[in-house]
């Protein structure tokens, strides 16, 4: 089985009951269509996943990019995500959105 450079994980704030709370599945509608084809117009080998609640309510929309571990609040346009898949393809995070 092949495996891929990186994982993006964006928050759909699903929880244990299975209902949505919380901002980030509220703003993100569309948003996993929009970075899997910016991941493959870019050439980046990038496996998109929706996660449960990430915990992070208050920063929402969360973005997580794996391996590297960056974190990103408020990502809640399409600016917003190609600042960050610019960040990975630069190998640098997008500043502007990143969790400290």
């Amino acid at each position: 089985m092949a495996t891929t450079e990186r994982t993006i994980l964006l928050c759909q704030s699903f929880r244990a009951g299975g209902d949505p709370k919380g901002i980030c599945h509220k703003q993100t509608d569309g948003f996993l269509q929009y970075i899997e084809e910016e991941i493959i117009d870019r050439g980046l080998d990038c496996l998109v996943t929706a996660t449960g609640c990430l915990k992070q309510c208050e920063k929402g929309p969360v973005m997580v990019v794996m391996p590297e571990n960056w974190w990103f609040r408020g990502v809640d346009s399409e600016e917003a995500i190609d600042a960050i898949l610019d960040g990975v393809e630069d190998g640098e995070p997008a500043e502007d959105y990143l969790i400290a």
